[in-house]
């Protein structure tokens, strides 16, 4: 068969693609199979797979693989295609983009788009000062260059990051980042001058409130760090791989005056929560807060590699020039991409989508956790909830019981993701352009494959 042969039968992506599950073989298929033989024989190792069922089309709430299975979607390629894959928008955008030039690099020859991404940002992001945009390439990247930015600004060099965070794989972000395995193990030392403080967990946090959570925070911060050494305070307003926490009301905006008082930069990762996510553009904006660093990416660009910081203008334009960029940091294609996201995240009110998802998802979870005490907890905001695993006697985590039931709903056509420091967190992040029958499905299998666990 050739290629012109092979592309005709593969199904064209985007929303026009058949919203159902269809299994027409075992998951993974021959095909998958067969792929996954040659992953093992090119591919590092050190890079791992949770569903081989090998994609050649999406959209909507859909995934093809390449056996002729469709799969139900609920984890958005973890949060980024959130206005659903191959938007047409998205499509027809990069497409122009395409044809017009692929790569300049912006900090030799630069372009309109750039400007043009910053300016949405900055008009987007909270708070109304004025503000600045810099645009890089993953999460993490985005994340290392706020501590820079920080750091110069303040002339400090501490940094205090939280239980169950996560910030990246890098060797700095690595830092950040509380889980070890698979994340840290084995590749320390990691970079100096990072702290960890406790965090609000409403879950295991015995009646702990918010403010309470951050004193308890603060008073660790003061006595193992100083406030005179601390450069920045980074936090995700809801944990992301930390098992989709909430913090109590309180514990974030108790932060954000403390930081104020002493001159410590507040960075909000919202690499995870961003971009209508949790039903508001924004997490930060559920508890009013008004980072002064806010770190982007998975949702920003409809899946296409774009990630950002955009905060107060003193502090992005403190370093040098020069300090501050990447040779494919905002490159054209995915600042087309993003240009046509962020519109769609406003004109198609999709935040009020994701609240819509996020009351199916609560509803439907809670009432397997009022018959079945192994659901410890459903948490979450909008289209970003989780359920927790436990001993339904002693709330113990369950980490295996969780594999078992993500396994099963694998085998049965349902894209799920795990999270949690634990190991015993299912998180939902559908595509905010899921059906609400699609969405339903995905539920059901998921009821079904735990009781049977």
């Amino acid at each position: 068969m050739t290629l012109v042969d092979a592309l005709s039968v593969i199904p064209v992506g985007g929303p026009s693609l058949p919203q159902e599950r269809r299994l027409v073989t075992a998951i993974p298929g021959p095909k998958s199979q067969e792929l996954g033989r040659r992953k093992v024989e090119s591919v590092s190792a050190g890079v791992g797979v949770t569903l081989p069922a090998y994609i050649v089309a999406a959209g909507g709430g859909v995934l093809v693989d390449v056996d002729g299975n469709f799969l139900i979607d609920l984890g958005s390629g973890i949060a980024v295609t959130g206005i659903g894959n191959s938007a047409p928008e998205v499509v027809a955008a990069v497409a122009a983009q395409l044809a017009q030039f692929t790569h300049t690099c912006f900090t030799v020859t630069p372009y309109d788009s750039y400007i043009e991404v910053a300016e949405t940002l900055n008009r987007l992001t909270p708070g109304d000062h004025a503000k600045r945009s810099a645009l890089f390439n993953s999460g993490a990247e985005a994340v290392e260059n706020a501590v820079k930015i920080a750091r110069h600004y303040t002339g400090k060099q501490a940094v205090v990051a939280f239980d169950h965070a996560y910030h990246g794989r890098t060797t700095l972000t690595m830092g950040l980042t509380a889980k070890n395995q698979p994340y840290k193990n084995g590749f320390g030392p990691f970079a100096a001058e990072i702290y960890r403080a406790p965090t609000s967990y409403p879950y295991r946090d015995a009646g702990l409130d918010g403010v309470g959570a951050a004193r308890r925070a603060i008073s660790q911060i003061e006595k193992q760090v100083g406030a005179d050494n601390l450069a920045a305070l980074i936090i995700e307003p809801i944990q992301g791989e930390g098992g989709f926490i909430v913090p109590a009301p309180g514990f974030l905006p108790t932060l954000v005056d403390w930081c104020r008082t002493n001159e410590v930069v507040f960075i909000a990762d919202e690499v995870q929560t961003g971009f209508a996510r949790t039903g508001d553009l924004f997490a930060s904006n559920h508890e009013g807060i008004v980072p002064d660093l806010m770190v982007m990416a998975k949702g920003i660009a409809g899946g296409l590699p774009l990630s950002a910081v955009t905060g107060r203008a003193e502090i992005m334009d403190a370093p040098q020039v020069g300090g501050i960029g990447g040779t494919y940091g905002g490159n054209p294609l995915a600042c087309a991409a993003a240009l046509a996201t962020m519109r769609s995240y406003e004109t198609e009110n999709l935040a009020q989508r994701a609240r819509e998802i996020g009351a199916i998802l609560t509803g439907r979870l809670n009432a397997i956790r009022a018959v079945d005490k192994r659901v410890g907890d459903v948490r979450g905001r909008g289209a970003m909830i989780a359920i927790e695993l436990v001993d339904p006697v002693t709330g113990v985590p369950d980490a295996a019981l969780t594999g078992r039931v993500v396994a099963a709903a694998h085998v049965r056509g349902v894209v799920l993701l795990t999270c949690g420091t634990y190991g015993n967190v299912i998180r939902f992040l559908p595509p905010l352009s899921i059906s609400d029958d699609l969405l339903v499905e995905g539920l059901q299998v998921l009821a079904s494959v735990l009781a049977a666990a």
